[in-house]
């Protein structure tokens, strides 16, 4: 069901778990999908011996695809007119996420309705992962 501008208003949320205990074999999954085989997320001995981490960890743009995942679940596929994120902390094997989009304004421009939402996605620990935000259109 498509959002409507006549049933937001600011500060409803959707919330969405993305991801349960993230498994090394899912990152790994992503390195081959992605291209980037970079040995921070990949290597475990790389990653603790050389460079000092504690484990691999996931790829920044994975956990934005996650985040991703409930954004679209949430506005619905084609909508999306801008979506951007920081990555705040990193994300480990074993991690569970959650994602949160919060509406920030419901506006009409030029005659087409659109929703401005703030983005958090939240390890099972509570701590933000990824901050963000998107821009939708809406039906009336």
């Amino acid at each position: 069901m498509a959002l409507k501008a006549s049933a937001l208003k600011v500060g409803d949320t959707h919330k969405e778990r993305v991801v349960e205990n993230l498994s090394r074999t899912q990152i790994v999954q992503y390195a081959g999908v992605s291209g980037d085989y970079n040995p921070l997320h990949t290597d475990e001995v790389y990653t603790t011996q050389a460079a000092g981490y504690k484990s691999v960890f996931a790829h920044g743009m994975l956990t934005m695809g996650l985040t991703s995942k409930m954004l679209t679940n949430y506005v619905g596929d084609g909508r999306l007119t801008k979506f951007g994120v920081r990555f705040t902390n990193q994300v480990w094997p074993g991690d569970t996420l959650d994602s949160t989009a919060t509406v920030e304004a419901v506006r009409n421009e030029g005659g087409q309705n659109y929703v401005d939402l703030k983005l958090s996605t939240t390890n099972q620990d509570g701590k933000e992962v990824v901050a963000g935000s998107a821009t939708a259109r809406i039906d009336p």
